[in-house]
């Protein structure tokens, strides 16, 4: 059996739905009487639910253990029964014998739809942590837009009864604008940004007052903030407290740049003490390793002389020896007839063989030393410069350091150097043999303009 039961039994049918162009929430009402009855909520049995897509009609029923809720999601446009209101069949048969009209609210909820509010939030006191005792004014306008999503959250939060959109809006805006206050308010604390750069950074603000005031809406209002537009953060540039801050952070400024300054110089002579002390290092070592190798070329010449006499005693030895086995044939003990014994000879042969091998050898290896030093070549000259920074002299600093203080830009053509054998100090770019170092950091000149067609 349908809800409603035989349609003679009551009186003209409804159409449920609502027409409003612009809503949030909307109630609908009856038209007429409904039966015998005067209820403000009764719905006439046969009655039509028409719901549009992106709208959601609530039933509310109001029964001995409280309030009971039915939602109908668009789109929806069918004729009213139990069998699609499962909840209605014990509300229908209770009150009226599943006969007459039954009681019941019926709210629409646009939920496909967006509601826009604009705010303008007069000028309130800003402090940058850094100068408390300096109030700067700020005023801040802009829109938000914001809709229904989570409708159950929403009806928990917000009475769907006499419902205004008006007033909601107006209780939204205030929320706003002191949440808004309060963000603004704390972010050169939190968010370490000097007061005086805010108007210029507003895209940064709107980002930590979106992220904030979304949060809020929702928890406090149940609706979902699709976008924060903040179109202006002005400062009131007339107010005393702005121009003193003003006044405050440009001495700061200058003590911050003034100190900076000083520490660069501090780096430079630093950097220039290190090179220099790092240069004499490098000379002494290459002192050393220079009288290193003369020392051994020269203990290597003395034991090339040496070993050549010994060879040579060994040579005049053995030719002594050979002298005297030569005379030996002619004294008559002998045997021989005067000839030489032949084992002797063969042994001075051998001596003497080994002697000229030596001495062959040993003349070789001193002619190739010899020789090989002769085609090593000399180290070249080393130029070295003083440099003047500042009033302070430092250095000597050889070529290719002054190549690298050209490249970090710490070395310039206007810079004063000096060397032995100059009268005195000249810039660097007067010297023809350092012009080289600055032609590498030259810029090509722009290319010429294509030929007119």
């Amino acid at each position: 059996m349908g809800l409603f039961g035989k349609k003679s039994e009551g009186g003209l049918m409804d159409v449920i739905r609502c027409d409003e162009q612009e809503y949030l929430v909307w109630k609908w009402r009856p038209s007429g009487e409904a039966n015998s009855t005067k209820k403000e909520n009764a719905i006439r049995f046969g009655s039509s639910l028409r719901v549009k897509d992106g709208e959601l009609a609530v039933f509310v029923y109001k029964q001995n253990d409280g309030e009971n809720q039915d939602f109908i999601m668009g789109p929806h446009d069918q004729t009213i029964k139990t069998a699609n209101f499962p909840i209605l069949t014990s509300v229908v048969g209770s009150a009226f014998g599943g006969a007459s009209p039954f009681q019941a609210e019926i709210y629409f909820m646009n939920l496909s739809g967006n509601v826009q509010i604009r705010f303008g939030i007069p000028y309130f006191d800003v402090f940058d942590p850094r100068f408390l005792d300096f109030a700067v004014p700020m005023a801040v306008r802009g829109s938000i837009t914001f809709n229904i999503t989570d409708y159950k959250g929403f009806i928990k939060l917000n009475r769907l009864i006499n419902f205004e959109l008006d007033d909601f809006k107006k209780q939204i805006k205030d929320a706003v604008t002191k949440y808004i206050k309060a963000v603004v308010t704390n972010i050169p604390a939190d968010n370490g940004m000097p007061v005086l750069q805010m108007e210029r950074k507003i895209l940064e603000i709107n980002d930590l007052v979106a992220k904030y005031l979304g949060t809020r809406l929702e928890t406090d209002f149940g609706v979902n903030m699709k976008g924060l537009d903040i179109a202006n953060l002005e400062v009131d540039k007339e107010a005393e407290g702005y121009a003193e801050l003003r006044k405050v952070t440009a001495e700061q400024t200058t003590k911050t740049v003034g100190a900076q300054t000083d520490v660069n110089i501090k780096n430079l002579q630093d950097t220039q003490e290190i090179n220099a002390a790092n240069m004499e290092e490098t000379l002494r070592i290459q002192r050393e390793e220079a009288q290193r190798a003369q020392k051994l070329q020269t203990e290597g010449q003395n034991m090339s002389a040496h070993q050549l006499n010994q060879q040579t005693d060994v040579a005049k030895t053995a030719a002594e020896s050979m002298g005297k086995m030569g005379s030996g044939g002619g004294d008559g003990s002998g045997g021989g007839g005067g000839m030489m014994d032949p084992g002797s000879m063969m042994a001075s042969m051998a001596m003497g063989g080994a002697v000229g091998s030596g001495m062959a050898g040993a003349v070789g290896g001193m002619m190739q030393g010899m020789n090989e030093q002769k085609q090593t070549p000399p180290p070249p000259p080393n130029v070295s410069y003083m440099v003047s920074v500042g009033g302070n002299q430092s250095g000597p600093f050889n070529m290719e350091q002054l190549k690298q203080f050209v490249s970090s830009g710490e070395f310039t053509k206007q810079t004063l150097v000096w060397k032995q054998g100059m009268d005195n100090w000249i810039e660097a770019g007067s010297v023809q043999e350092l012009a080289s170092l600055f032609v590498a950091n030259m810029q090509p000149p722009p290319p010429p303009p294509p030929p007119a067609p």
